[in-house]
């Protein structure tokens, strides 16, 4: 299950891990003694969360987290400058991608309750949109293809260099939909799981099997 924690009234700038620890175990507390309940083994939490937290939920929960960077989905600060619409051929994006992607991955391998590390968050829609509200996804556009080659590239490489740290942790990457699955057959060939968030519910049984 996807999970994060603002409180009402604030907003994206809100972090709970910016909280007191009394304040974080308060909300942990309630809110994963309620997943404990549904039955939830798993959270999608993204980078930022303290290492003794996801400690903290598996030993008193038994909830494991898969730990997500997104991979410029939002955006990134490439030397200095905000780039909204991340360009995944930039030589300065790659390296910092890069970078970013096995830091992550040193700093929570060790980590108990740690179950695996993902990649982006349907990166796949960035190549359409130039910011974040959802425009029409154009059927044929050999631009955003090229694009697509260049972020499944960089997502096997960065998962390269993630399992020659750490080997105990499935890496996986999360696209939108089935969109250029093509080509993330041809490019992806070191990632171990490929995540995908669907949102029409028809033909899932054809989405499956391909």
């Amino acid at each position: 299950m996807n999970w994060d924690y603002f409180p009402i009234g604030t907003n994206f700038n809100y972090s709970l891990w910016k909280q007191s620890d009394d304040v974080i175990k308060a909300a942990l507390d309630a809110e994963m003694g309620l997943l404990q309940n549904m039955g939830v083994n798993t959270i999608r939490q993204y980078t930022g969360v303290p290492s003794k937290w996801i400690t903290y939920i598996y030993d008193n929960y038994g909830i494991y987290t898969m730990l997500n960077h997104s991979f410029g989905r939002y955006g990134l600060n490439v030397n200095g400058s905000w780039v909204a619409n991340t360009e995944y051929s930039d030589e300065a994006t790659r390296k910092l991608l890069l970078s970013e992607a096995t830091d992550m991955v040193r700093s929570y391998k060790d980590t108990r309750g740690i179950l695996m590390f993902l990649l982006g968050n349907e990166n796949n829609y960035g190549l359409f949109w130039d910011g974040a509200e959802t425009e029409d996804i154009p059927l044929e556009d050999r631009k955003s293809t090229q694009r697509a080659r260049s972020l499944y590239k960089i997502f096997n490489e960065a998962v390269v260099q993630m399992k020659a740290i750490d080997s105990n942790h499935p890496m996986a990457i999360c696209n939108g939909d089935l969109l250029f699955i093509d080509i993330i057959a041809e490019e992806c060939k070191d990632i171990d799981i490929l995540g995908t968030n669907m949102y029409v519910v028809r033909l899932l049984q054809m989405r499956f099997r391909r």
